[in-house]
């Protein structure tokens, strides 16, 4: 009989071998801040982005395919197919970038059916388990999970374990190096690869081997209001994108490698609009814009073994398709019973001969909202435009087109009831209150929740804590910011904690002091316990003067190299409560510069 159980089991190996290599692998490149008209295949003659575009020419070209205004959403939709107010997701930083904890991902579905899951590069849904990406769906991750980061060489980043990483190399290149590990594994096995690229988001950097392509080009094809263009931040972006497409061109590469190509599903989409003003096709709007220019992405699919070559759908489509898509593709089911916004669109990509509804997809950012049928775009002041006679938004039509006009202006404001209800969003332009929550990018209600066995490390970085007293950020894009002008015992940094585990938590800070302020006495407390300790050594490096190609946006944070201290351990009991970093004596005029606490729990002994 072992003879024969042995045979048996040799068999039922094989089949569930051969059954694996006939699912698909998934492979989703996500550009950041990557505009319509910033490739080759989409009419920009100063680009060369072939790798991005042999994915459309070896499969299906979503013509109207439609993003969020910023970056988070439309990460947030794709991971779940529903629409970001949904689920908390109202920010780009401090907490608000967030997907709430009932929300599922589509890489849960495809780990609950038996695929390797990854992502590799920027996250930028949540930093702290249980908002993780591996807490979502992913086996392995490596990048960083804040919206945009300050250093793009050599940078740091955070691998699987929650261990920051000093890595060597352009940030896209080393990123897509970990995605190139990933498939050499899983290669026998279906995979889900997700790969959030963090280009051409700035800061303006990028190899000087492809800067040097870019340097001195004259630009020719300019930007819709041509007035508005920095010549060099084009030249930038598209110097990221052929960088970029370099790094397609070797992650396809790896599938012809092992023979994967033909069975796997590649996607090619970005975030939002350009995030400068630069040639987009002649579409009103940019990054940050719910107008035509500032919601529109090229998306590419191609599956070789299974759909057609060089196929381009007219319909209207979003990031909310993608998960019902992809999931109906693979024959997966989907995780989560929550209804999705989004629709499987697989019938338009085989071509199938069949009616394809009406639909509206609606683009929301600030108090802005904007509804798009097929033919039309009701846009934030209730103006009209007919997209296919008129696509750079120029002439409102409403007044000859009332019936339009009025439905649409219906379906958007029952559509806000629907996500917002009484909520009043803060707006990105206006006075007084609601012009400085946005500029000031708010911390987030939700608490941040630490203490968790599975995950023991968490990291409260300065983007999520409050700054008090004298205490601010370093930049006012709060994302890869850190606090500094600590001088007083009256200032104060504080996170707004959910410590889910009692026990003992080892306390380090990343900071920076000079030498002569070093030695202050600070504490740490959470409830009644508290830690103390001093700042020491003096570390006061010089701020980076070789990451950036073109200068960053004043906003946008100049890095340095920040030096690990020690603190100690602190008891924290289970509950909710502010964690407080302040001053006890301050021998100099600064306590220090702080760009984030770590918290791990320790094991019982």
């Amino acid at each position: 009989m072992k003879p024969l159980l042995a045979s048996l089991a040799v068999i039922f190996l094989a089949g569930a071998v051969a059954l694996a290599a006939d699912r698909p692998n998934v492979i989703v490149f996500l550009a950041d801040d990557a505009g319509w008209g910033d490739y080759s295949r989409n009419g920009n003659t100063q680009v060369s982005t072939p790798n991005i575009d042999s994915l459309a020419s070896g499969g299906v070209t979503l013509d109207r395919f439609f993003v969020c205004a910023v970056c988070s959403p439309t990460r947030a939709e794709f991971l779940t197919g529903r629409y970001h107010p949904r689920m908390g997701v109202s920010g780009t930083s401090t907490g608000q970038e967030r997907m709430d904890l009932s929300e599922n991902t589509i890489a849960e579905a495809f780990k609950a059916d038996g695929y390797a899951t990854g992502a590799f590069g920027k996250w930028h849904n949540g930093s702290q388990w249980p908002y993780h990406p591996r807490a979502r769906g992913f086996d392995e991750y490596f990048g960083h999970t804040a919206g945009h980061w300050g250093e793009y060489f050599d940078a740091p980043l955070e691998d699987s374990h929650g261990h920051i990483v000093r890595t060597k190399g352009y940030i896209v290149d080393v990123c897509t190096d970990r995605a190139l590990a990933f498939i050499e594994k899983n290669k026998r096995r279906p995979f889900f690869c997700y790969v959030p690229f963090t280009t051409p988001h700035s800061p303006w950097t990028v190899p000087d081997e492809y800067w040097q392509r870019f340097k001195n080009k004259p630009i020719t094809q300019r930007a819709t209001n041509p007035e508005q263009e920095e010549l060099d931040h084009t030249r930038c972006a598209l110097a990221m994108l052929e960088n970029q497409d370099w790094n397609v061109g070797r992650v396809l590469a790896k599938l012809k490698e092992h023979k994967l190509a033909d069975n796997t599903i590649v996607v090619y989409f970005s975030d939002n609009g350009p995030n400068s003003w630069r040639w987009n096709g002649g579409m009103k709007g940019r990054k940050g814009s719910t107008d035509e220019g500032g919601v529109r992405s090229t998306c590419f699919i191609r599956w070789p073994a299974k759909l057609p070559q060089n196929r381009t759908i007219k319909e209207i489509a979003g990031a909310i398709d993608l998960l019902p898509t992809l999931t109906a593709l693979t024959g997966i089911r989907r995780v989560g019973e929550k209804p999705l916004d989004g629709r499987d669109i697989s019938p338009l990509l085989f071509g199938k001969e069949e009616p394809w509804p009406e639909r509206m997809i609606f683009n929301t950012w600030g108090r802005r909202l904007s509804v798009r049928t097929q033919q039309y775009r009701l846009d934030n002041d209730g103006k009209l435009f007919d997209m296919l006679a008129d696509p750079g938004q120029t002439k409102d039509i409403a007044a000859q087109k009332t019936d339009v006009a009025v439905r649409l202006g219906q379906a958007a404001a029952a559509w806000r009831n629907e996500m917002f209800g009484d909520q009043v969003a803060p707006a990105p332009s206006g006075k007084g209150k609601a012009k400085k929550q946005w500029r000031d990018n708010v911390v987030d209600a939700r608490l941040i929740p630490v203490g968790y066995r599975e995950f023991p490390i968490t990291m409260l970085p300065a983007r999520d804590g409050e700054p008090r007293g004298g205490v601010k950020r370093s930049s006012g894009a709060p994302n890869c910011s850190y606090f500094v002008n600590w001088t007083s015992k009256d200032d104060s940094m504080v996170w707004s904690l959910d410590v889910n585990t009692t026990g003992r938590y080892e306390v380090t800070i990343d900071y920076t002091c000079p030498l002569p302020d070093a030695g202050s006495t600070i504490e740490l407390s959470f409830s009644n316990n508290r830690l103390t300790g001093k700042v020491q050594p003096g570390w006061d490096p010089p701020l980076y003067t070789n990451q950036d190609t073109v200068p960053r946006p004043p906003a946008e944070s100049q890095m340095k190299e920040f030096c690990t201290l020690k603190l100690g351990v602190i008891w924290l009991e289970k509950g909710t409560g502010p964690l407080t970093l302040r001053a006890l004596e301050i021998p100099g005029k600064n306590v220090m510069d702080v760009r984030r606490v770590t918290l791990t729990l320790l094991r019982d002994k």
